[in-house]
């Protein structure tokens, strides 16, 4: 593989595109920065400090984080100003009020310079949902994964019904239909397929599927 490529992994939440994403570049040996990690930890920290969306002191919160990233222990690690903020961001609060943050166009301005940084000097697996289309166009590789909202919210549900047994799947179904809704339609930057992106259902796959047919896409861009 030849050095320095960017490939560019979109789509909504429940398509599998955190599990596929880690584990294409765990496989490749390259970075996985995670774009919606970096709007949940903007989210995060600004509710702890009470800071507002849509506000000087929010941006001025953006641009003193600075973010890493490290695969280790099988986990995608997420560091922000050098603290592990992975579990912390992860909650259903801190994902209502990123849907919020990525709406802030100033906001995203700061974040989309923060990722193309991170992809200067090494190969990336970068995820999210406007990848392709905005933060890199130019990417070698560009993937957008889709599914069935049933099958995406049925996903969601597993994974919340661990940590919160009282989680319903109805009530998961309508948020995810909503946040596409929102994620589809907001002003800045928002959720679609590139016109050059290979799309991948993966409403009937299984995940190794998934991540087969990816690695194969990869192989035929990059070759």
């Amino acid at each position: 593989m030849r050095k320095n490529i960017v490939v560019a992994i979109d789509g909504p939440a429940g398509v599998g595109k955190s599990s596929v994403s880690f584990q294409v570049a765990k496989k490749l040996d390259i970075m996985l920065i995670d774009t919606g990690a970096m709007y949940r930890s903007v989210a995060l920290r600004a509710f702890n400090s009470e800071i507002s969306n849509n506000t000087p002191e929010i941006l001025e919160l953006a641009k003193n984080l600075n973010f890493s990233f490290k695969i280790e222990n099988n986990k995608n690690i997420v560091f922000v100003n050098g603290e592990d903020v992975s579990a912390l961001i992860r909650t259903e609060n801190v994902s209502k009020l990123a849907t919020d943050v990525a709406k802030n166009g100033d906001l995203r301005k700061i974040l989309v310079e923060k990722q193309q940084k991170l992809a200067e000097n090494s190969s990336v697996v970068m995820e999210g949902r406007d990848i392709g289309t905005v933060v890199f166009p130019n990417a070698d590789v560009k993937i957008f994964l889709s599914a069935t909202p049933e099958v995406k919210a049925q996903r969601r549900y597993k994974e919340l019904k661990e940590k919160d047994p009282s989680v319903s799947f109805e009530s998961i179904l309508e948020a995810m239909v909503l946040r596409d809704k929102q994620d589809s339609e907001r002003a800045e930057s928002p959720l679609r397929k590139a016109d050059d992106a290979v799309e991948i259902d993966t409403s009937d796959k299984t995940i190794d599927e998934v991540i087969s047919n990816v690695l194969s896409v990869i192989e035929t861009k990059i070759s």
